[in-house]
């Protein structure tokens, strides 16, 4: 897991659009990167209205989702919801794993790889200001706008 201070993960991935966002594109702005584990299921779905209800909190700030679904599968969760921020498709899991966010997990006694729901808030030199770890849906955007600079 990357802690605070460290230099976030470099990447290259596509959004909802299809459109390729790379690390660099955000350096110079404090951007929360959220990693949640599927599109459309009930948790993430709350986290993802918080975060689209809170927006107009976090001025100045960039708000972006990456889980492993695909653009297409993004581009549905953000209409269906009017999701009005970047959502990144991790489909192989690189950026997940280098954020040390793609862990072994355990349900109904099975394991599987999956991602631990992560949130990083970076500075606009894309450092890593604070991290929030196993997030619970509820209340967390709240956490990261009292924590934002």
């Amino acid at each position: 897991m990357i802690e605070p201070g460290s230099l976030f993960p470099s990447f290259s991935l596509p959004d909802q659009d299809g459109n390729v966002v790379t690390f660099d594109d955000l350096k110079g702005q404090t951007v929360v990167v959220y990693f949640y584990p599927k599109d459309d299921t009930s948790g993430c779905t709350a986290e993802a209205c918080e975060f689209r209800d809170t927006l107009p909190r976090i001025p100045g700030a960039k708000v972006i989702g990456v889980s492993p679904d695909n653009t297409k599968s993004h581009r549905k969760f953000a209409d269906k919801y009017n999701l009005p921020f970047t959502l990144l498709a991790d489909t192989g899991h690189v950026l997940c794993e280098a954020a040390g966010v793609w862990v072994e997990k355990s349900m109904y006694g099975r394991k599987y790889m999956g991602v631990e729901r992560t949130t990083f808030i970076l500075d606009s030199q894309g450092l890593v200001a604070k991290v929030f770890k196993k997030v619970k849906p509820a209340g967390h955007a709240a956490e990261v706008v009292a924590a934002l600079p």
